[in-house]
C-alpha cells in the first residue's frame, strides 16, 4: 500500500466521483483507477461502488478512510513538528556534565533556559568526564561540559572557562575576611604565607581527594618530587565528599577552586601559592553532526554565554 494511492482513494471519497477526483489531483481517469484496483486487491475487498452518479464508499472503503484520515493526520503533525524544530525553540536535548561542575553551573545556565526556552525539555545526565564524552559520542548525550578532553575528528569543542585542582584548606578562625573575586585565590589570602608551614601540615595530613581523578594523582605525584609525603591519605569517591571534610576541618583537601568556592566562598583557603597546580579547561563537546536547529543553537549559545559570567578564578584557559 502506497501513500499516494491512499491520497487518491482520499480524494475520490471526497468528491464521491472518479472524474472530479482525476481533475482535482491533475490525473488521467484510467490512472486513478488502476490505483483503486490495486487498493482492493491488496485488501481483498471492494472500496467503491461505482454509480452513475459518482462513487461512494462501501463498508470497507469507510474503514480505510477512518485509518487513511489518522495516517495523514499523523503526517502533518510530523511535518509541523520537524518544521518547528527547525524555526522554534522546541525539542528535548541530554545535557551531560559531572555532579560537581554541574552543582556550581548548571543553577546559572538553567533559569535562562527555562525562562526563554520553555518547551525545551532538557534531562540530565551526570558522569565523570570520560563517560559524559563517550555518551555524546554514542549519541546519547547532545551536549557535554567536560574537563580536558583529548580532540576527537567527530566531535566539536568550545572551550568555556577555566579552572584549576589546587590545595585548601578551612580558613583559620582569625583569618580576615575574604576578599571577592579572583583576590582570593592570591598569595596574601592564602592560610599560611610560610611554605615549610605549608608543607608540614600536609605531612601531617590527612591529604583528601578523589582517587579516581586524574588531577590529584598528579598533584600527589609533583608532591612526591618536592619531598612532601602525607602520612596520612584520605581517599573519597568525589569532590563533593572531599569538599565536605575539609570544610569540617578533617584535613587537607585537592579540589577544583570552583567546587571549593561554590556555596561556601572564602571558607576554604589555598594552602599555599607555591604549592603545585594542575590546570583545567571545561569545553562544551557535541558531535558535529548535531542537527542545526534554532533549539540546539539557543542552547550553544546559553552555555556559552552562562561561561562568560562565570566568575574569575584568576586563571585563563589554555592557549590551544
Amino acid at each position: 500500500m502506497e501513500l499516494a494511492q491512499l491520497r487518491y482513494f482520499r480524494e475520490i471519497a471526497r468528491l464521491g466521483s472518479m472524474t472530479a477526483a482525476a481533475r482535482a489531483l491533475g490525473l488521467r481517469q484510467p490512472t486513478l483507477s488502476a490505483a483503486v484496483r490495486q487498493l482492493e486487491e491488496e485488501l481483498g475487498a471492494t472500496l467503491l461502488q461505482r454509480h452513475r452518479g459518482g462513487a461512494s464508499l462501501t463498508a470497507a472503503g469507510s474503514e480505510l478512510l477512518r485509518h487513511a484520515d489518522e495516517i495523514f493526520a499523523l503526517l502533518d503533525r510530523a511535518a509541523a513538528g520537524i518544521a518547528g524544530l527547525e524555526h522554534d525553540l522546541v525539542g528535548h536535548f541530554v545535557l551531560g556534565c559531572h555532579e560537581s561542575l554541574g552543582a556550581y553551573f548548571l543553577p546559572r545556565l538553567l533559569p535562562v533556559v527555562l525562562k526563554d526556552a520553555p518547551k525545551i525539555a532538557l534531562s540530565l545526565r551526570n558522569a565523570p568526564s570520560a563517560e559524559v564524552l563517550a555518551a555524546v559520542l554514542e549519541r546519547e548525550v547532545h551536549l557535554g561540559l567536560v574537563v580536558n578532553p583529548h580532540p576527537h575528528p567527530d566531535l566539536v569543542m568550545v572551550p568555556l572557562f577555566a579552572d584549576a585542582v589546587d590545595f585548601f584548606v578551612r580558613a583559620p578562625a582569625n583569618a580576615p575576611a575574604a576578599p571577592s573575586g579572583a583576590a582570593i585565590y592570591a598569595p596574601e589570602s592564602c592560610a599560611t604565607h610560610e611554605f615549610t608551614a605549608a608543607i608540614e601540615i600536609l605531612n601531617t595530613g590527612p591529604l583528601i581527594f578523589a582517587g579516581r581523578v586524574q588531577q590529584c594523582s598528579e598533584l600527589l605525584e609533583q608532591l612526591a618530587e618536592r619531598g612532601a609525603v602525607p602520612q596520612r591519605l584520605l581517599s573519597c569517591g568525589d569532590f563533593e565528599l572531599v569538599k565536605s571534610l575539609a570544610l569540617a576541618g578533617v584535613g587537607v583537601a585537592i579540589l577544583p577552586r570552583r567546587i571549593a568556592a561554590y556555596g561556601h566562598e572564602g571558607a576554604l583557603r589555598r594552602l599555599h601559592p607555591r604549592l603545585p597546580i594542575v590546570p583545567d579547561e571545561i569545553v562544551l563537546v557535541y558531535r558535529a553532526d548535531l542537527p542545526k536547529t534554532r533549539a540546539a543553537a539557543f542552547l550553544k549559545d546559553a552555555i556559552a554565554s552562562t561561561s562568560r559570567a562565570m566568575p574569575d578564578i584568576g586563571l585563563r584557559p589554555r592557549p590551544r
